[in-house]
């Protein structure tokens, strides 16, 4: 666990090359949106992140969650094809992280879409990207994604610890 002092097994020192982190914190605000938030981070250093507010109103975790994956692997392909561009091309499929495994299933299996028809079939191009490859889409536990910066009230300790994750020094 990060907080205790171990490191999380996403370390700046790492050359996995780009991988990406995401999260939603389920309708915690007033006005009942949740808010989502990914960072990308090349090699271990960070160079894309958001954090905003969801249009929509997630009736369940898992829909929040999934929305937020979709917006990070709108991100992903959008980097991916940069980095493409300007340098040279990167290897797929980029790994996506996401802390909730409802969401995974949703994104790598066509089975469960007769019962989450109430998701928008815009969310699903998800599962085309992660058909052909171009996407991985992982689990993450909570305690060690790195978009928890974005989404929670975090103490100290855990915040050091995720600003480690994304490459980031403490002033």
């Amino acid at each position: 666990m990060i907080g205790s002092g171990g490191n999380p097994k996403w370390t700046r020192n790492s050359q996995d090359g780009l991988q990406g982190f995401c999260d939603a914190n389920w309708a915690s605000q007033e006005h009942h949106h949740s808010t989502s938030g990914y960072i990308f981070t090349i090699d271990g250093g960070a160079m894309s992140w958001s954090s905003k507010k969801q249009g929509i109103v997630a009736l369940l975790m898992t829909k929040a969650k999934y929305v937020s994956l979709m917006h990070a692997a709108k991100e992903a392909l959008w980097i991916w094809a940069f980095l493409s561009e300007i340098a040279k091309p990167l290897h797929h499929p980029t790994k996506l992280f996401c802390d909730n495994q409802s969401a995974i299933a949703i994104s790598k299996n066509d089975q469960y879409h007769a019962c989450t028809k109430h998701i928008d079939i815009q969310h699903h191009f998800i599962c085309d990207h992660t058909d052909c490859g171009a996407i991985m889409v992982k689990y993450c536990p909570m305690a060690e994604n790195a978009t928890n910066i974005f989404t929670k009230v975090l103490p100290a300790p855990k915040l050091e610890g995720l600003m480690l994750t994304m490459g980031l020094c403490s002033a």
